[in-house]
């Protein structure tokens, strides 16, 4: 239903839209940084210092993105009736406690407390509430809008994630990860607040920047519904797809840093993350304008193959060049697949219950998030070594692609 509205406010001469992107570019280059790709930096920092084994530190990132998925069903339902805004500052000030508290962990069980505490964080200032605010200020562009924002997952991993690395190594945990929380909460906070707005109608916009007019009907969000959304083999595909691709991803860069630390040396593991993120950034920007032409489910499961490609390499590579190469392939395909599920989803269920549609798909793909670095970790203590590994996430990868194809393309709704 649509009613005649004038517009709240007189608009800017300039659509806001790409201001809000920026915005959310810096929080996603913030959160990804210091939690996603920073996880790792953890995982190695822990083994390390505490002699922990690998499986019982991997659990602790099992117990992250578990607890992610999670609070992600309940950040959806807030931001579909709040300010989205408050949302993503809350996460930033939950996250920066956590962080801060993680150099202070002397026993396991301290660090899972920590890592709940770090997820509600990063699941209350990550990809939900960025994403869905992206979706709310651009349709037809909404692939380059969206590959922008959420290249800041890789610039994080490329900025910040080896400065965390060199910080830890440097100083320690109980030195470092203060200055992280530092870092997190003032590069989340201000870029929340002055820049991100939650949609574009009270600003005096529509979405992809069309004035409203007085008198005019009021924009009104289209799309299924959730409830028909998620009874569709399209969502059910997308859906089971990505826990495998996604558990096979996260599982292959949370232990990436001490695989290649343990294959060659410290400096060159951060090298790798660093080559890793740069990659994906290239590829996503590049993906968000090739996914505008060519069919959008048919490139992710292409992506899906290339990924478990890049992981046998990863397997079998024992030096520096082979192992750089395999990395190149894999973060190409990082960028885009983590992308390319919003978008799905947007594409084919439209605008109107999107949080909800995405929460609830993310909350299943959590299952292989969250098992992945488990399962690597698990199998690394059990053969003594990271062959075996990735040889699993490859099998994982191409199966989620096989079920990928299976739910047939993006611009077809089922009846």
């Amino acid at each position: 239903m649509t009613t005649s509205v004038a517009p709240p406010i007189a608009p800017a001469d300039r659509f806001p839209g790409g201001r809000v992107v920026t915005g959310c570019f810096i929080v996603l280059t913030v959160s990804a940084g210091l939690s996603f790709y920073g996880l790792a930096v953890y995982l190695n920092a822990f083994s390390k210092e505490k002699g922990w084994s690998l499986a019982s530190i991997s659990l602790a990132t099992t117990v992250f993105f578990v607890v992610g998925g999670v609070v992600g069903v309940a950040v959806a339902r807030v931001i579909a009736r709040r300010d989205v805004r408050a949302v993503i500052v809350g996460g930033a000030l939950l996250g920066g406690a956590a962080l801060a508290a993680l150099g202070y962990v002397e026993e396991r069980w301290q660090l899972y407390a920590v890592y709940t505490v770090f997820a509600v964080g990063f699941a209350a200032a990550g990809l939900i509430p960025v994403t869905t605010v992206v979706t709310r200020w651009y349709h037809v562009r909404r692939s380059v809008a969206l590959s922008v924002a959420s290249t800041g997952l890789s610039v994080g991993g490329i900025v910040l994630t080896p400065f965390a690395k060199w910080l830890i190594d440097d100083r320690g945990l109980r030195s470092a990860t203060p200055i992280l929380a530092v870092i997190w909460v003032v590069g989340i906070v201000p870029a929340t607040l002055w820049l991100i707005r939650p949609e574009p109608a009270a600003l005096g916009w529509r979405p992809d920047g069309e004035r409203v007019v007085a008198d005019t009907p009021a924009y009104a969000p289209s799309g299924m519904s959730f409830d028909e959304a998620v009874r569709t083999r399209f969502y059910r595909s997308v859906t089971a797809g990505y826990m495998l691709m996604l558990g096979a991803q996260v599982g292959g860069i949370q232990q990436l840093v001490k695989l290649v630390e343990e294959r060659t040396d410290a400096r060159t593991a951060t090298y790798a993350t660093i080559a890793l993120a740069a990659t994906s950034v290239l590829a996503r920007l590049l993906g968000g304008r090739v996914v505008a032409t060519v069919p959008m489910a048919r490139f992710t499961v292409t992506l899906g193959a290339v990924q478990a490609l890049s992981l046998v390499g990863l397997a079998l590579a024992s030096s520096t060049v082979p192992i750089f190469v395999a990395i190149l392939v894999f973060g190409a395909t990082v960028g885009n697949i983590l992308m390319l599920q919003p978008l799905l989803l947007a594409e084919r269920f439209g605008v109107l219950d999107y949080p909800r549609i995405y929460s609830r798909s993310q909350f299943v793909t959590m299952f292989g998030t969250a098992g992945g670095p488990l399962l690597l970790g698990w199998l690394y203590d059990l053969a003594g070594g990271y062959r075996v590994s990735y040889l699993v996430a490859a099998v994982c990868s191409i199966s989620g692609a096989l079920v990928m194809s299976a739910g047939g393309p993006a611009t077809v709704r089922e009846s």
